[in-house]
């Protein structure tokens, strides 16, 4: 069974989710500061991380931002703040997702059963008779049976919503992808998220690619409309 990093400074939190998790067959390791956990996730990788924002030493999003230096580990953050700001700037560093408490227990243990398929990619790819195709187009390359992008030969590390936003938008250069399209591919029916997170996920893409070719340009926005990935390959 999976294991989640539970990280928060309210021990009743950490104690009642831990419970609530193990109950489930999961297997749970918690921190109650953002400062001990970056050494206990890099010591012992988990398969995903829930993260609060507010904490003493590192707060959520200093670890996330740390943690998005060597890692593209599936995170969940939950946060107090009725806060948009803190939303946004989360998404924009990498975070999966957000809940804001308090929370539902079996909101966030559903939450987590979506982000867990969705990493599945990450690990090596299973041996079957059918493989899901690659992805190329100009410079780039998308394998999802390993999790691995490429543009011009260069490595281009991305989390599984980013992933799948490009690969969505790549495989058909030249369409037009409306938000709603770009949700259905990024994320399971049961999760709803509106159009700024799936714009926040683009431009944090933009920004990946454009670190590796300041050229990149690739993927166009349509007002009112949607993106798309341009047709004639760089």
């Amino acid at each position: 069974m999976s294991t989640i990093a539970l990280v928060d400074d309210d021990q009743h939190i950490l104690t009642s989710v831990s419970m609530a998790f193990e109950a489930e067959g999961y297997h749970t390791q918690t921190y109650t500061d953002g400062a001990a956990a970056l050494v206990g996730l890099q010591e012992t990788p988990p398969d995903i991380a829930i993260l609060d924002v507010k904490m003493p030493h590192m707060d959520g999003m200093e670890l996330l931002r740390r943690l998005r230096q060597h890692s593209d580990l599936p995170v969940i953050f939950l946060t107090s703040k009725d806060d948009e700001v803190d939303e946004m700037f989360g998404l924009k560093m990498g975070a999966d997702d957000f809940i804001r408490k308090p929370f539902s227990q079996r909101v966030l243990m559903e939450r987590v059963k979506v982000a867990l398929r969705q990493a599945r990619p990450r690990g090596p790819a299973i041996s079957n008779d059918t493989e899901t195709p690659i992805v190329e187009h100009g410079k780039l390359v998308m394998d999802p049976d390993r999790h691995t992008c490429t543009w011009d030969a260069t490595a281009v590390t991305l989390t599984v919503t980013e992933f799948r936003i490009l690969r969505a938008l790549a495989q058909r250069p030249g369409i037009v992808k409306d938000r709603n399209a770009l949700m259905d591919a990024a994320y399971d029916d049961q999760i709803y998220v509106d159009d700024r997170t799936i714009d926040s996920h683009v431009k944090r893409l933009r920004k990946k690619l454009i670190a590796v070719d300041s050229e990149f340009d690739e993927i166009e926005t349509l007002y009112g409309v949607g993106y798309r990935f341009k047709e004639s390959g760089s």
